[in-house]
């Protein structure tokens, strides 16, 4: 039970440090890293049914960061991310992946989508090693070692 008030707290603490820097946020690039990091959590199993697709959108609508775009344009972008996912997993992984890998080069936006990965992973209670898989995988297309984020 510690490891998940540690990975709750942590959480929090993450979501209270991405509403700090949420405005500078707001490009076309973070939108799409976002919602491809998203789709790959919901997608860490290997399939995406239509109960966890409505689970995490609701978990993107009530994402105080995310209300920065809108509901209709996020929901848009991460369908199509899933849809990819549904249709053809490894390619589907790969332009998520390289969706993240953008943010390289603005190494606070690409953490603060690894951030988003990790609240909406560990958001039903169990940050299962899938979805620490899909983390992991996110760390790397975009340059930040997985330790930083205790992975």
């Amino acid at each position: 039970m510690a490891l998940w008030d540690q990975l709750r707290q942590r959480s929090q603490d993450m979501s209270g440090q991405l509403k700090t820097k949420a405005n500078q946020f707001k490009n076309k690039d973070f939108a799409n890293g976002t919602m491809a990091m998203c789709a790959l959590i919901a997608a860490s199993d290997g399939t995406i049914d239509q109960s966890e697709r409505g689970k995490t959108a609701a978990l993107i609508g009530s994402n105080d960061i995310l209300s920065i775009f809108p509901a209709s344009e996020l929901r848009e972008r991460f369908d199509h991310y899933c849809n990819k996912l549904s249709s053809d997993y490894d390619f589907g992984k790969v332009e998520a992946i390289q969706a993240i890998a953008k943010l390289k080069p603005k190494q606070d936006q690409a953490r603060a989508v690894i951030q988003i990965g990790i609240i909406i992973g560990g958001a039903d209670g169990n940050f299962d090693e899938n979805e620490r898989i899909a983390v992991r995988d996110a760390c790397f297309a975009a340059g930040i070692p997985p330790t930083e984020f205790d992975l």
